[in-house]
């Protein structure tokens, strides 16, 4: 089976499991701080900016928590998103809004946020579908001069620009996944960076129990006394990522410029062998300084045909999904939205397999299969 999401390990991570698991040390401990420092060196923000957390969804919590969510408040968001944000949100006792997307991009046009505002609005989520960033900057603007909180879901996008700056970094709060089936993998893991380097240090005390997150044995060897004492600001858990996770994703950080370039250039060989079939459109081009992770790589076909076509390729090996099934659909959110293109979305797209273990000859195989099941049931259905 050709997968969607695949992760590439080689002799580097081996090194790292190996040299944590011989220091005897794989809790909460340098690597992390190593791996924290590094993300924000990518990303060209301060280390006070970023902290780290077991997961990006426990990220997402964490922000809904520094916001101060509760019964009352409402955070608009796009449909086509990932669960576990509207869970954060609906955890909060506040009310998920969400807003319609570009049927073709699957990100949220900058009319389709400012529509679903309203006086009790107290944040908007962005997710940068696919890792295409689509109108961050201007949504960001908006945002802003409304007073308005913006954070960004940026799982989709660890290497995704706009102009040169991070996407994540656009708003008051951003995250990131390092999980199995991202680009740069932790085998679990999120990063989390807030503009104000004061809510960082509220959200790494949050997610180390509402303790200092320096431990008894790094103040035993700084010099301090009584280095088993602490004060709890917060009554939290403990959600911190560990050295054995850490050191992994340190190394894949340094790998993530060539996974994503030869992701791009997979999208490239997908482009050129799907320019000319019919009833197949492929992702829009990317804006003048615009630059995408190549997260996802996604297709548009008939509505009445893609579940048929999605089996076909099943059939031959192929496994392909939809990201992100609509949460105005969920019903444990109690939306009455209508978003008539967020369900042309939902009901014609289909993510092809997309990592950089893929060959040029696989892409072909998956494009040639595609091509004769588009063919094949649009003349049955005609």
């Amino acid at each position: 089976m050709i997968n969607v999401f695949q992760p590439s390990f080689g002799d580097e991570e081996l090194a790292a499991v190996r040299e944590v698991l011989e220091s005897r040390w794989v809790g909460h401990g340098p690597r992390v701080k190593d791996f924290e420092e590094a993300f924000a060196r990518h990303l060209g923000v301060s280390t006070s900016n970023v902290v780290s957390a077991d997961t990006c969804t426990t990220a997402a919590f964490t922000v809904m928590e520094l916001l101060g969510l509760g019964p009352g408040d409402e955070v608009v968001m796009p449909s086509i998103g990932f669960v576990g944000i509207a869970n954060a949100v609906a955890a909060r006792g506040a009310t998920n809004v969400f807003c319609d997307v570009d049927p073709h991009s699957l990100n949220p046009r900058l009319e389709d946020v400012e529509k679903a505002l309203t006086a009790n609005t107290r944040a908007v989520v962005v997710l940068h579908y696919g890792g295409a960033p689509g109108h961050i900057a201007e949504i960001a603007r908006l945002c802003q001069g409304r007073g308005i909180a913006l954070v960004e879901d940026a799982a989709n996008a660890q290497a995704s620009r706009v102009d040169g700056q991070a996407c994540g970094t656009f708003g008051d709060f951003g995250f990131w996944s390092f999980d199995h089936g991202k680009i740069a993998v932790a085998v679990d893991g999120g990063m989390l960076y807030a503009k104000e380097p004061g809510e960082a240090r509220r959200a790494a005390e949050r997610l180390y129990l509402g303790m200092d997150r320096s431990s008894g044995f790094s103040q035993a060897r700084n010099g301090g006394h009584r280095w088993w004492e602490f004060d709890v600001s917060s009554f939290s858990r403990r959600s911190v990522m560990n050295d054995l996770t850490a050191a992994i994703g340190r190394v894949q950080l340094t790998r993530l410029d060539g996974f994503v370039e030869r992701r791009r250039e997979l999208a490239s060989v997908y482009d050129l062998s799907l320019s000319g079939v019919s009833g197949v459109r492929t992702p829009p081009p990317l804006p003048r300084g615009h630059e995408s992770s190549h997260y996802l790589y996604w297709i548009q076909t008939a509505p009445e045909i893609r579940d048929a076509v999605a089996a076909d390729l099943y059939a031959h090996g192929v496994y392909t999904t939809m990201r992100y099934h609509p949460l105005h659909r969920i019903a444990a959110y109690g939306s009455t939205a209508v978003l008539p293109d967020t369900d042309s979305a939902a009901a014609s797209t289909l993510c092809l397999p997309l990592h950089q273990e893929i060959t040029e000859r696989e892409v072909r195989y998956i494009t040639e299969a595609l091509a004769d099941s588009v063919a094949k049931h649009s003349r049955s259905d005609g």
